[in-house]
């Protein structure tokens, strides 16, 4: 393509015209005017596990991550892409008042660019993110209400055609805006799935099927049989309904007539979605549950009890014969059933038990999250004292509830899942996925990755270390009964960049190590200096040969004979390969590592 320099004055006023008329729709920020992360395949990045900061013995099945979100997450993509289940994030909100730090330093409020800036870092962390979701995978984001539309905006262009709906929950019970008289003291949980993602629901409580007329149909629930038109708008479905048993007449409410069609009403060759009312009569589906009737021998004495408020009435207690209605006369002489009809809905019936997860979490005082037949949560309040609780002193701002992020995972992920947390914070996402193994027995796992937070004025901070990590730490030893039964041991590991010129000689063997296990979704055991490392599983054995020599090759040879599933990694993969030929999978750790980088 040629440059502007090389186009005439016609052809750049036609080019012009043309990226007019070809403008987006979407989010637009000053990409260009803002310090950017630098290109994803810029640099290699490499994860070391800190034994000293780990906590319990290996293998280790879940990470802390200590690092920029960006290189953890570049790292996770080499040896994670496709395989998480579910990513949950509460990221910066943007409010200016030192929440996040950028590249060293604090976003300030009086910036220029800060909301470009804002959508920028999250724009470069969330299209690596989504390539880490697996074909069934979700991702939640929390945001407030002032950030949610910005976000999601971003998260539609990240994210094409996965968007799925957005949860509310109510953080607290206060005013924020009292000059306007408004509690605007919610945020959002935006979610975003897979094709093959769908919410598991919960079981449907059966407890309302409570009838059953003992005729082998089994358990039913009544469901009422009207719907939200008056008689002036639906005149074909207001009509009396007979009891045939009992001879008694059921009026139409003239404010809610009936869901069913009647054959008395019914024009020739007109095709109806449902049963008539005469059908499910026949067919015992309609309870009528009048134990009394009200009879009026004149039309004078209907009038009457319209005017004295008395006679047959809705659930609601209004009138269902009044003045003005059309036929008033019919109800003379009838026996009118002080009662409402139902239609019958059989459990043995329902195509489907499962209830969909409600856009509303629920805030309750006790948040009981045992059999998550709604999505629960404590207010924020709460979440902050169990943090002080379990450090002794107030040490982190606003956490999420344990109970909010319970209720999300276990709505969205089965008990064998894994879920990441790229702005891990306090740690409640771990929490959260202790007290849910610890209920239900449940084998789920977790990778947490959380910067230092160091800048020039708190040079020594260190957020992962200091409360992400130490608080699974806390969980893991504490005495506490609310905390006995929670156990995740855990390899904690730091980031650092390589240059791809500098890889022979500054990629340590176990940091390839590291990502090989990871890469075989293989628990995280100690990198053992030698010629080559071995884990072994019922699945596989995993085999990185840092050094080849005869043994080595003796030992591949006799795992060949034993037709083991195994995968071989070597830095020279040919001196294997002219000893033992095609009979293992044998890669360069090189080109195995640095492609999936590069992807």
């Amino acid at each position: 393509m040629s440059s502007y320099e090389d186009l005439s004055r016609e052809q750049l006023i036609q080019l012009l015209k043309k990226r007019d008329r070809t403008k987006k729709l979407g989010l637009v920020w000053e990409r260009d005017e803002i310090e950017a992360d630098n290109a994803i395949d810029a640099n290699f990045v490499a994860a070391t596990i800190i034994p000293e900061l780990s906590d319990r013995p290996a293998p280790w099945r879940n990470m802390v991550i200590e690092g920029d979100n960006f290189d953890a997450l570049r790292w996770l993509r080499m040896t994670l892409a496709g395989k998480v289940k579910c990513i949950y994030i509460d990221p910066p909100y943007n409010t200016g008042n030192k929440d996040w730090v950028y590249n060293d330093h604090y976003v300030e409020k009086e910036d220029r660019y800060r909301h470009s800036m804002w959508l920028d870092f999250l724009y470069q962390r969330l299209r690596i993110a989504r390539d880490l979701l697996s074909s069934d995978g979700l991702i939640l984001v929390s945001i407030s209400d002032e950030q949610r539309a910005k976000l999601e905006m971003l998260m539609d262009e990240v994210f094409p055609g996965m968007r799925i709906g957005t949860f509310v929950w109510r953080t607290k019970d206060s005013s924020n805006d009292a000059d306007r008289n408004l509690s605007s003291v919610h945020e959002h949980v935006l979610a975003y799935g897979n094709s093959d993602f769908s919410f598991l629901g919960f079981e449907l409580d059966d407890a309302k099927y409570r009838h059953d007329d003992g005729d082998g149909r089994g358990k039913y629930s009544l469901d009422p049989i009207t719907k939200a038109h008056d008689y002036t708008e639906r005149e074909n479905t207001y009509y009396p309904i007979l009891d045939p048993q009992s001879g008694w007449w059921y009026p139409c409410n003239p404010d809610s007539v009936w869901r069913f069609a009647t054959k008395e009403k019914v024009k020739e060759g007109q095709k109806l979605r449902s049963q008539t009312i005469e059908d499910l009569i026949s067919d015992r589906r309609i309870h009528f549950s009048a134990s009394d009737y009200v009879i009026y021998d004149t039309i004078d004495d209907l009038l009457s009890a319209i005017d004295n408020r008395v006679g047959p009435v809705d659930g609601n207690g209004r009138q269902l014969l009044r003045r003005g209605l059309p036929d008033l006369e019919f109800w003379v002489g009838k026996k009118i059933g002080l009662g409402r009809p139902s239609k019958k809905a059989y459990w043995n019936e329902k195509g489907a038990t499962i209830k969909p997860v409600s856009s509303f979490v629920l805030g309750t005082k006790e948040a009981k999250v045992e059999n998550f037949h709604e999505l629960v949560s404590e207010k924020q309040g709460k979440a902050t004292g169990i943090v002080t609780e379990l450090f002794g002193k107030r040490v982190f701002q606003n956490p999420k509830p344990v109970s909010l992020l319970k209720s999300l995972i276990s709505a969205s992920v089965p008990n064998d899942g894994l879920i990441l947390d790229f702005f891990a914070g306090s740690g409640t996402t771990a929490h959260a996925v202790m007290e849910l193994n610890a209920e239900d027995g449940g084998t789920r796992r977790f990778i947490l990755v959380s910067s230092t937070e160091a800048t020039s004025d708190e040079p020594d901070k260190n957020l992962c270390q200091d409360i992400t990590a130490e608080r699974i730490r806390r969980l893991n030893k504490s005495e506490d009964p609310k905390f006995a039964e929670l156990a995740a041991e855990f390899a904690y590991l730091r980031c650092e960049g390589i240059e791809f010129e500098d890889l022979d000689h500054d990629l340590r063997p176990a940091q390839v190590w590291t990502a090989l296990e990871v890469l075989h979704d293989l628990p995280l055991t100690h990198y053992c200096a030698g010629p080559w490392q071995e884990h072994t599983t019922d699945e596989l054995t995993l085999i990185f040969a840092d050094r080849v020599n005869s043994d080595l090759i003796e030992h591949l040879k006799e795992i060949a004979r034993e037709r083991v599933n195994a995968f071989v990694y070597a830095w020279a993969p040919g001196q294997i390969t002219q000893q033992i030929g095609q009979a293992l999978d044998v890669r360069s750790v090189r080109e195995e590592l640095i492609g999936r980088f590069r992807q």
